[in-house]
């Protein structure tokens, strides 16, 4: 479920949807706590995918040559994910640096929140592994969905 955001929807958010499976939990029944990370990036490469192109890091990487490293996460865990629902995972840019840009994701099933999480990462020269400034056409797709000061 990937709903496109008007420019002026900076309230709104990016929803990518998950199923979360039997596989996915730990033996407490609930999802194993190193699955959520995964569905939040999984959530994150979706907007990228959604705004830049099919494949979305993949095709930064390899066809733009932008590579995009992570050098922050942090996540709060408010309920338990379990297969019972899909996770709904709202993505929105909330801060773009001169090299870096950061998004939240908040995720959650059946209406209650699960998590939110912040994960910040540098542009790079993908083949050189050199940080670069944020390329001009990706400011654009960008800045109309970040927060209004």
């Amino acid at each position: 479920m990937q709903t496109t955001q008007p420019p002026d929807g900076r309230a709104k958010a990016f929803r990518h949807e998950i199923r979360v499976t039997w596989g996915d939990c730990d033996p407490a029944n609930i999802v194993y706590t190193g699955r959520i990370p995964w569905f939040a990036l999984d959530a994150i490469n979706a907007w990228w995918e959604h705004h830049v192109g099919m494949g979305g890091w993949y095709h930064l990487e390899l066809d733009r040559n932008i590579g995009t490293p992570f050098v922050h996460m942090s996540l709060n865990f408010t309920s338990p994910i379990t297969p019972r629902h899909r996770l709904i995972c709202a993505v929105r840019p909330i801060r773009l640096g001169e090299t870096s840009i950061e998004f939240e994701v908040v995720g959650s099933q059946d209406g209650t929140d699960c998590f939110n999480g912040r994960f910040i990462s540098v542009f790079t020269v993908a083949d050189v592994f050199k940080k670069q400034p944020v390329p001009q056409d990706i400011k654009q797709v960008v800045e109309p969905y970040l927060p209004v000061a």
